[in-house]
């Protein structure tokens, strides 16, 4: 009864309410950041390059990636999946438009998360929606609810089912035990989070480009098979976005209501944007004012959505028009991938399971930074070895247990972690305009000068005397 009144909960959530808080607050930000996704491409030759003499723990292409490797995982692909098959092809397009105006509160979210972090007792950097509430806005309480809900949040999607779909992906096409896979999957994780910060995004850095890379590849090696029906592909997005009777081949029929609840709700749910989660790690990056990291950050959305998302939906609606048999709308995503990527003779699947693998690894990694953060937030630095070891525990317990269970509780406390992000960044939303038209041309280059506080009683989460931020 319990796993019942969580799913439903769950999928009442992620229905329009978070559609409605999520889209809504995407195109209030992208009017008041006066369309920042204009500087797109400005943002990725950032992402690129080495702020000198900038403060912070790591550089803003290793907080990037560590963002990207808890955003690029498995929701890129399997998600992708479910949206077509639950909401036909039109969802990609809703999926792809989360992903362009989705890039404004990225950014936004990045942005008081970098202007109101803090110096932990051992010096390094760490911000977040929590910060953002207790210093820019006197609501401590609400921020002590973000970090719980994130820290928690945390174990779920972040640790015990991702290491649950490392095991099961390997064992199902692999004759090895899962105790095998368990135990070396703890041993690698443990052997990376023990390093911290500067270890995670080390491992990020080499980690995240390449399974990318890898990923794209194989879907434009589909792509380029099923050349003949690409256009076709692209005109039934497009047509199914608005008219569910124009789609032929596999699918059957949808509703243009469903095409939007669920290509709306798969694409919040891989980009993040809106989340909070993202500027736990951009808060660490070496930046010298909160426009040049924000604008850093929010490539992940249009790495995540707007390109490997679109790709996957892509490869999907244009095998099936290819493949009639495949049935578009069963309502099993994972199994409409794999008969996709099957279609590559030989190497289709082995892409497949690697991707996932990849994916989920390094999600493990993103996330565990995330709970750590919060828990630190909550408890002090004493909190950081103590969440280490119960994290790896979840590795160990998560790729042995199915987790159906756990999955749908944290898909619910991930959707509540949202709600005191985004109030924030509302909140927030006169101070992220005036940043963003603060630095611009050549201001981009400004050292923000806001002291930055010190938390000199973690516990308590007290700071610093000066705190009074420019």
């Amino acid at each position: 009864m319990f796993a019942h009144i969580i799913d439903v909960i769950d999928t009442f959530l992620w229905g329009w309410p978070l559609i409605i808080l999520l889209f809504g607050t995407h195109i209030f930000m992208t009017i008041r950041t006066g369309f920042v996704q204009k500087n797109i491409f400005k943002a990725i030759k950032l992402s690129v390059t080495k702020d000198k003499d900038a403060s912070g723990d790591v550089s803003q292409f290793g907080a990037l990636t560590t963002a990207l490797s808890s955003t690029i995982g498995t929701g890129n692909i399997i998600g992708v999946g479910t949206a077509i098959a639950l909401g036909g092809p039109g969802a990609v397009l809703w999926m792809w438009l989360t992903g362009i105006f989705g890039i404004a509160t990225k950014y936004s979210e990045t942005l008081i998360a970098v202007k109101y972090r803090v110096k932990s007792e051992d010096g390094s950097m760490i911000g977040g929606a929590m910060y953002a509430l207790e210093r820019g806005l006197k609501m401590k309480w609400l921020g002590i609810v973000f970090a719980f809900l994130a820290a928690i949040c945390a174990f779920g999607i972040g640790c015990t089912v991702q290491a649950n779909a490392v095991t099961a992906n390997i064992t199902q096409n692999i004759n090895v035990s899962p105790w095998i896979i368990a135990v070396i999957l703890t041993i690698l994780v443990g052997l990376v989070i023990i390093g911290g910060i500067k270890i995670i995004t080390r491992v990020s850095e080499i980690l995240v480009p390449f399974m990318a890379a890898f990923y794209f590849l194989g879907c434009l090696v589909i792509l380029i098979m099923n050349w003949d029906v690409l256009g076709l592909a692209i005109v039934t997005i497009v047509k199914a976005a608005f008219s569910p009777q124009a789609m032929g081949g596999g699918f059957i029929g949808s509703t243009v209501m469903m095409a939007c609840r669920y290509g709306f709700a798969r694409g919040l749910f891989s980009n993040e944007s809106g989340m909070g989660s993202a500027p736990l790690v951009a808060a660490a990056a070496q930046t010298r004012n909160p426009k040049r990291q924000a604008l850093v950050s929010m490539t992940g959305t249009f790495w995540d959505t707007v390109i490997i998302c679109l790709m996957t939906g892509l490869v999907l609606v244009s095998c099936i028009l290819k493949h009639p048999e495949i049935d578009g709308l069963s309502g099993n995503g994972a199994e409409l991938t794999s008969l996709a990527f099957g279609r590559i003779p030989y190497i289709g699947i082995p892409i497949l399971i690697i991707g996932l693998v990849t994916f989920a690894f390094s999600t493990i990694l993103g996330w565990y930074y995330y709970g750590e953060r919060c828990a630190i937030y909550l408890f002090g630095e004493r909190a950081k070895w103590v969440y280490k070891i119960l994290w790896v525990i979840g590795v160990f317990v998560g790729s042995l247990v199915e987790l159906n269970l756990v999955w749908n509780l944290a898909d619910l406390l991930n959707g509540l972690m949202a709600i005191p992000n985004i109030i924030a960044v509302l909140l927030l939303s006169n101070v992220i305009a005036k940043e963003t038209k603060k630095y611009k041309g050549i201001h981009l280059e400004d050292t923000d000068l806001t002291e930055i506080p010190t938390i000199y009683n973690a516990k308590s989460g007290v700071l610093a005397a000066k705190t009074k931020v420019k």
